[in-house]
């Protein structure tokens, strides 16, 4: 039998583009150095997989209005924060990727979820990893029900699809991608073609079956997912795991999701019996200390489709450098260097000579602009060793000419805050409430200058 021919390709590992031939500059993304070489014979196991009878005939045309727009039948992980960034609860047939730092808790995540669901749906447990050994003391030490779920250690992709198409489960988890392979690629588990096809091969098998797929992805030094951009493109969910080595708390943001909002956030608590949700994460971002102190304000975030408390820390303090330092932690750091200028320009205070630390706390990295107004009010509030009122909440986005733009959802926002106990709201003149919030004065400011003399004068 002829030996299948090999075709050579080099692909970007930014953005998925392909090449016939190799070069130093990807001509879509503009990356130096990305493309990668990618082997493809032409006898590739994903081209050709058959499950489940699929006969490979080609289906019917519609036309639009004759879509079924029924929803997609769903059913609970089990977890209501879980369910929260998957967009409701999972869907039957989706790809989920769930990627994140060594450590981050993405394998007990899956664990605890399929030990749950495999109560009530079949489900498969595929590790490539770790031994059986090692997930079964991980299962019993958190006492989660071991007696349902089915597990086995394997890393070839067609035999992981084999063993599947035999059990028939509902749930199918594979950890990780990056170890498993196909046979018919001359490449080492990891590289760009065998990530790129044992995704497609375990993508499609997930499609003709019906079959939930989780795929655990390792993360690069930059906290990107690691493997071809055009892993991304293929499933339907992709989610990260993040939080610290010295957090207890992890955070799940829903970064790409066929099925539901992007961005949704969902907040997990490290304990000694794995990941339990945080059904109120407002409560653990803010600062429980009685005394108020300069350079703490708090402020409210939008994310995915709910609001969340979160506290700012500023320090300002004398430059000993002709370049002061602008570190910020949660947050863009150019962003923090346009504020000061605002600052500068529009209320005259001067930071040129000055450090300017600013910290989300808690680890939450902030995507929005909502923020702006409470960062210059947290930096106000350090160089004039002024403390912010803790029953005080500021949001808004600032323009160039020192106007205070409005934000999305604001009232939203403000009921949340009167829900904590806050009792004065510094906002957008656009977002102040038609009705008035029990519980909450609100202040409706559109100049910047404004709104830090509101901060410190009662009389507002």
């Amino acid at each position: 039998m002829a030996k299948a021919k090999v075709k050579t390709q080099f692909v970007c590992t930014e953005c998925g583009s392909d090449y016939s031939k190799w070069q130093g500059q990807c001509s879509s993304c503009k990356a130096w150095d990305s493309l990668k070489e990618f082997k493809e014979s032409a006898g590739t196991a994903s081209r050709h997989a058959n499950f489940n009878g699929f006969s490979g005939q080609v289906a019917d045309v519609q036309t639009l209005g004759e879509v079924n727009l029924a929803d997609q039948p769903r059913f609970s992980s089990g977890s209501s924060e879980f369910d929260r960034v998957l967009g409701g609860g999972v869907v039957p047939g989706s790809a989920v990727l769930i990627g994140g730092e060594p450590g981050a808790g993405k394998s007990t995540l899956l664990l605890q979820t399929l030990c749950r669901l495999a109560q009530t749906h079949s489900a498969l447990y595929v590790t490539g990893e770790e031994s059986l050994q090692q997930v079964a003391m991980r299962a019993n030490r958190l006492g989660l029900p071991v007696d349902k779920l089915k597990i086995a250690s394997e890393t070839n992709v067609q035999e992981i699809c084999n063993l599947a198409t035999s059990l028939k489960p509902a749930i199918l988890v594979v950890d990780s991608i990056q170890v498993v392979h196909s046979p018919e690629i001359e490449s080492a588990p990891g590289s760009v073609s065998q990530v790129r096809e044992s995704a497609a091969y375990l993508t499609r098998f997930a499609k003709q079956t019906g079959t939930v797929l989780f795929l655990v992805g390792h993360v690069t030094k930059d906290g990107s997912l690691a493997g071809p951009k055009v892993l991304e493109h293929m499933i339907d969910c992709s989610i990260m795991l993040e939080g610290t080595a010295d957090s207890r708390f992890r955070t799940l943001r829903g970064i790409k999701n066929r099925f539901g909002a992007v961005n949704e956030l969902g907040v997990f608590a490290m304990l000694d019996s794995g990941l339990k949700e945080v059904k109120n994460p407002s409560s653990i971002f803010l600062n429980k200390q009685s005394d108020e102190t300069p350079g703490s304000v708090v402020t409210t975030i939008w994310e995915g489709t709910r609001p969340m408390l979160i506290e700012l820390q500023a320090l300002v303090d004398d430059a000993h450098s002709p370049n002061p330092k602008r570190v910020v932690v949660g947050w863009d750091h150019q962003r923090l260097s346009m504020l000061l200028a605002i600052l500068n320009r529009h209320c005259g205070v001067f930071t040129g000579d000055q450090d300017v630390y600013l910290n989300v706390v808690g680890g939450v990295k902030i995507n929005e602009t909502s923020a702006d107004l409470a960062s210059l009010v947290a930096v106000l509030s350090s160089l004039r060793n002024k403390p912010v009122s803790s029953q005080l909440i500021v949001l808004g986005e600032l323009g160039l000419s020192g106007e205070v733009r409005p934000v999305v959802s604001g009232e939203q926002r403000i009921r949340e805050a009167a829900k904590h106990g806050f009792t004065r709201a510094i906002v957008p003149k656009a977002n102040a409430p038609k009705k008035t919030i029990s519980g909450i004065k609100v202040i409706a400011v559109d100049k910047l200058q404004q709104a830090l003399d509101a901060v410190w004068d009662e009389t507002y």
